[in-house]
């Protein structure tokens, strides 16, 4: 198995083109052969691409401490904030799933919430057929970083 490199490769876009989109789920593709999951037998890999235009991989992680693995959606992510990169354009993310797009989970949607809710998600098949759908769109009425800025109540009682 070809081990490939991605992290900080200029991609030389504009948009997210279909052309884009297309490479995003190939590489996405290519980063689940390098997944670590001798548990779940379950491959994902994700190509995040940034407001920069640099493109970042992942794939899936996991641990015999099953909580403690990492999603490629998260790997990719931390990989480019590692770098200095937070706003992103897209995320492709691939499985081995014939029969349906694969979906990011519930901490994955929060994670990449974290960093705005307006951006694109490719869900994708083996064959490179996909589903677009925003941040927004995979988690409706979120909680982020300003609501952090919020008013509270200015004396909670502790409840203990």
């Amino acid at each position: 198995m070809e081990r490939v490199k991605y992290t900080g490769q200029l991609m030389n876009i504009e948009d997210v083109g279909m052309e884009t989109v297309t490479k995003l789920i190939q590489h996405s593709q290519e980063a689940k052969k390098q997944a670590y999951c001798p548990y779940s037998k379950f491959r994902v890999g994700a190509a995040l691409l940034t407001a920069d235009n640099y493109l970042f991989t992942g794939c899936n992680v996991e641990n015999a401490c099953y909580n403690l693995g990492v999603c490629a959606e998260r790997n990719a992510i931390s990989k480019a904030v590692s770098e200095g990169f937070c706003a992103f354009k897209a995320i492709a993310i691939a499985s081995d799933m014939s029969d349906q797009f694969i979906s990011p989970c519930g901490g994955c949607r929060q994670f990449m919430r974290e960093f705005g809710s307006s951006w694109d998600v490719y869900l994708s098949k083996p064959d490179g057929t996909y589903r677009k759908m925003t941040v927004n769109q995979l988690l409706p009425l979120s909680f982020g970083p300003e609501d952090l800025a919020m008013k509270k109540v200015p004396d909670m009682a502790n409840a203990c």
